[in-house]
């Protein structure tokens, strides 16, 4: 499989588990379409169970597994083999999640196994010595969030933002920074591209809003802004 470019500014639309089967796809064509029509890239996580079905049915999102073991085909009882992925149709995935954390010798694992396989790797992080030693291995992007704050609809203040773009940045450059801790708005959105960040998104702030495709859409139109300002 050939890596996928990802374009920056770009939004990340990270269901969790909140939703699955169904509803998961049509979500998914909901960030298809979108991704069209705004010319902006948007990462779409889902479950594993429905990776499949959702890269059957799309082409520009960038599909993402929300997580996968560094295992090789073989012995690996209910871990998440990478060529499992891969073969569902992820071309990205997420890694050390606060949800789902990591050893240091398991992320290590885990991202050179999604090398191997050119996927881009999306690895979280929480403090920025957290997110210097993380940027060390190479990620593609960094998911930089302070765990107190996801799921509470309060942004990252602008001293935590300042302070993670800078620890990556210093150790390495090339590492997209994605600013996501409680994110809601197009507002939101807007205001940490512009503090720096390469992309944003969220969950429970597209999930719980009276329209899921009116909540991206705003997204969206705050990444366009922040374009045409530059």
């Amino acid at each position: 499989m050939e890596k996928r470019a990802l374009r920056s500014p770009f939004l990340i639309v990270n269901p969790k588990a909140y939703i699955y089967g169904q509803e998961s796809l049509d979500l998914a064509l909901v960030c298809e379409r979108l991704t069209q029509e705004f010319d902006i890239d948007i990462v779409f996580t889902a479950q594993h169970a429905d990776l499949r079905m959702i890269a059957e049915k799309t082409k520009y999102i960038i599909l993402t597994a929300q997580h996968m073991d560094g295992i090789v085909p073989g012995r690996g009882m209910g871990h998440i083999l990478p060529e499992g992925i891969v073969d569902a149709g992820a071309q990205a995935v997420v890694l050390n999640h606060a949800e789902h954390s990591l050893t240091v010798t398991a992320l290590g694992k885990a991202m050179a196994r999604a090398k191997e396989l050119n996927l881009i790797t999306i690895v979280c992080a929480d403090t920025p010595a957290e997110c210097a030693a993380i940027a060390q291995l190479d990620p593609d992007v960094m998911i930089c969030e302070p765990t107190s704050l996801i799921g509470t609809g309060k942004t990252s203040d602008d001293d935590y933002i300042f302070a993670t773009t800078k620890a990556v940045r210093d150790v390495n450059p090339n590492v997209k920074i994605l600013q996501a801790a409680g994110v809601t708005t197009g507002d939101d959105v807007y205001r940490v591209i512009k503090q720096g960040a390469d992309a944003s998104g969220g969950t429970s702030g597209i999930l719980n809003a009276p329209s899921r495709e009116g909540r991206i859409r705003e997204m969206l139109e705050a990444i366009r802004k922040v374009n045409a300002e530059r």
